[in-house]
């Protein structure tokens, strides 16, 4: 088959690969239809997350199971599926209590060794343990363009917006406006928020923002803590989401939050970075961090997703072959596009 791999920083390749084997009763193999390319995944192309080279990427899929082990009960041989990015075994003391994303035994695609040694999606097929926690079937007449987030973008937003505690009439700034920022502005207006800030520097994505319902603020051309201070009578957001993960991103949140508010980091961090703890601590703030615990959302994702309440679908901006992975991901890299689905 053939799989996208990881060669160097700036450098992935099509090359052919094995086709996997059930190797234990809780797998499940997934013919592989529609795959994205994520941006965690360009922090693996940057070489900020380090990996193996020949490793095949990907942690985003839709496709139809072929063959499962005796085990996976919950989906079947022919079943259209989606994946969730990551495993979770679902009887660790994590998973008991619903962390499945700090699974003792869990896995992350297409991140290599340091994540679980687990090949990835952007490829013809790939072996899916724990398929019963992993794997959802997806809802009769939902096209893959929206499928594909629940396991993983719109599953990240959610989770910001969720684990932020945001509530309705809430305040709601989310900064930094890829798939998982525009996610999260979506998910937080679903959560009954009253307003919604959304802050980037790309004038598309500030667009799109807006079509979702929120309040663009141009990073550089405005002021985004008088734009905050003038919206919320200078109290400062009830939550501040950081869908960057870079330092400057997370010392903004900080400083928009209001007293006594959230601070989420919910961007990929994979370096030390300094934060501003001063004001972290006189603004009695709480701080909130790390991989979404996508498998405990996929269900409420999922009916969000087929009653039309969350649309990731506009995010999807390129559909291309297989074959051009090396094209996708410099497109990508060059913020060309905002969303690219890879059909195998």
């Amino acid at each position: 088959m053939r799989a996208v791999t990881f060669q160097a920083p700036g450098e992935v390749r099509v090359e052919e690969r094995p086709e996997p084997e059930i190797r234990a009763p809780h797998e499940a193999i997934v013919r592989v239809e529609a795959t994205g390319i994520c941006g965690s995944d360009l922090h693996i192309y940057h070489g900020r997350v380090k990996i193996e080279p020949g490793f095949t990427l990907g942690h985003e899929f839709v496709g139809t199971v072929v063959a499962a082990g005796d085990a996976v009960t919950t989906v079947a041989e022919g079943d259209r599926v989606l994946g969730c990015y990551c495993t979770a075994c679902g009887t660790c003391f994590f998973c008991r209590r619903g962390e499945y994303h700090k699974c003792d035994e869990g896995k992350v695609f297409g991140h290599g060794a340091l994540l679980g040694d687990l090949q990835g999606a952007q490829a013809g097929q790939v072996l899916v343990p724990h398929a019963n926690l992993t794997l959802r079937r997806v809802p009769e007449g939902m096209p893959d363009d929206v499928a594909l987030f629940a396991g993983d973008v719109m599953g990240t937003g959610y989770h910001a917006v969720a684990d932020a505690g945001v509530t309705p009439g809430d305040v709601v700034a989310v900064l930094g406006l890829g798939p998982v920022g525009l996610c999260a502005v979506q998910a937080a207006r679903a959560a009954g928020a009253a307003r919604v800030v959304a802050v980037d520097s790309v004038e598309d994505r500030l667009q799109m923002a807006e079509r979702f319902g929120a309040t663009p603020v141009h990073l550089s051309e405005q002021d985004p803590r008088a734009v905050v201070k003038e919206l919320t009578g200078g109290r400062g957001v009830d939550v501040a989401i950081d869908a960057v993960g870079h330092p400057d991103a997370l010392e903004l949140a900080i400083r928009l939050a209001r007293k006594a508010g959230t601070v989420s980091a919910t961007g990929v961090y994979a370096e030390r970075a300094e934060v501003h703890m001063g004001l972290v601590w006189i603004k009695a703030l709480r701080l909130v961090s790390g991989h979404a615990n996508v498998i405990a959302h996929v269900d409420p994702v999922l009916s969000l997703l087929a009653a039309g309440v969350l649309d990731p679908s506009p995010l999807v901006t390129h559909h291309l072959p297989l074959d051009d992975a090396p094209e996708a991901y410099a497109a990508y890299d060059r913020r060309e596009a905002l969303k690219i689905v890879l059909s195998p």
